[in-house]
């Protein structure tokens, strides 16, 4: 049987803005287990980015329950939310979010001092999590000495160092060109077949054709949530 690691239980997200009461997100309820790959879509508006917050613990619902790797997040208060947030999840972000004048390696430990791993094992479990995305002549260099497609891979090392539940990946691909977006591609589904559970968040219909589910949104509430079967074909030719 699966392991589960996310379990939503009909969450909704409402704001108020002046007089008006937004429902971002209406009625959603979803399973998701360990080591699967999928893809949160939907139009603007539809309530992806908002799931994606709840998901990544960056906000709560405003009803519902949310299940990540058996802790109850939904009703945690903000310092619970930031120690699961480093424990629990990996963040892979379109602008990739690395400190300019570190270089790879010390951007891939950051997380690891938080988590409060000793000097040698940061640098230890850095470089292996880098050797792993294929920039092991890398290390040193700094995000201004690397290609788009390099700094993205250092931002992926640097989510995967801390072994999380969940990478969450939001528009990893929006800054990059066809080529190498189809590479960061290929290197999530590496890192989804040696165990890791990744959802990428994307509005790119060739990005989510990567992923082997894809859940679409529509106006606060899932559309539908389908396997991927066109991956299913092209990893069968493999």
């Amino acid at each position: 049987m699966s392991e589960q690691v996310i379990k939503i239980n009909d969450i909704a997200k409402h704001y108020q803005v002046g007089t008006q009461l937004v429902k971002a997100i209406r009625s959603i309820s979803l399973d998701i287990n360990k080591n699967e790959y999928v893809a949160l879509m939907g139009p603007s508006g539809s309530g992806k980015s908002t799931l994606m917050n709840i998901l990544g613990c960056l906000d709560t619902p405003t009803s519902g329950a949310y299940f990540l790797a058996g802790n109850d997040v939904s009703k945690m208060d903000d310092n619970a939310l930031a120690d699961i947030r480093n424990r629990q999840i990996g963040f892979v972000f379109q602008t990739f979010n690395l400190l300019p004048r570190s270089t790879a390696l010390e951007n891939v430990m950051l997380p690891l001092i938080y988590a409060g791993y000793s000097k040698t094992e940061r640098y230890e479990m850095a470089k292996k999590t880098l050797e792993n995305v294929h920039l092991g002549d890398r290390m040193d260099h700094k995000p201004n000495e690397l290609s788009g497609g390099q700094r993205q891979r250092v931002a992926v090392a640097r989510a995967l160092v801390n072994n999380p539940a969940i990478i969450l990946a939001d528009e990893p691909t929006g800054n990059l060109d066809s080529k190498t977006s189809i590479e960061i591609m290929a290197l999530f589904e590496e890192i989804h077949n040696q165990g890791n559970t990744v959802i990428v968040v994307t509005h790119e219909e060739n990005i989510a054709l990567h992923t082997h589910r894809i859940i679409r949104l529509i106006d606060g509430e899932v559309n539908s949530d389908k396997r991927n079967e066109h991956i299913k074909k092209l990893l069968a030719t493999v």
